[in-house]
């Protein structure tokens, strides 16, 4: 398994956004792992080391992980640390769509919301797709 988290990834929490700190955390590990920052067998800080560096509850982390666990993105190994899984959740193609523009459309009404055009959407995520080829 890995050694460390992947560089290049780390936690950030925006506490005016409105969106639980749990959930900003399962996001950005969804985020890594879909931009190709977190990869297979990548090992994310302990419960306790995370809640310590984001000044935040540790039953906060434990239920962003324990959610991540659940949904088959991570695996815990007692001892040894919080890793990225290396399944590919299986989903069925209609809920895969389902659950895509679900999604697009919270992600297009936030940044609507913020004053955001979707030009300046669809550019911006151009760019976080172009940033993991330019690593390669």
């Amino acid at each position: 398994m890995g050694n460390g988290t992947q560089r290049g990834f780390r936690f950030a929490l925006d506490l005016h956004t409105g969106v639980p700190v749990y959930r900003q955390l399962i996001d950005q590990v969804r985020a890594g792992v879909a931009s190709g920052t977190l990869t297979a067998g990548a090992q994310l800080p302990t419960v306790r080391q995370l809640a310590v560096d984001l000044e935040i509850n540790p039953n906060t982390v434990m239920r962003a992980y324990r959610e991540l666990e659940l949904g088959g993105l991570l695996e815990t190994h007692q001892g040894t640390g919080t890793f990225i899984s290396d399944k590919k959740p299986e989903k069925k193609t209609a809920e895969r769509e389902r659950q895509l523009n679900q999604m697009a459309g919270e992600f297009a009404a936030r940044a609507g919301a913020a004053g955001f055009t979707l030009e300046e959407l669809i550019d911006r995520l151009q760019d976080l797709v172009a940033r993991p080829a330019q690593r390669r």
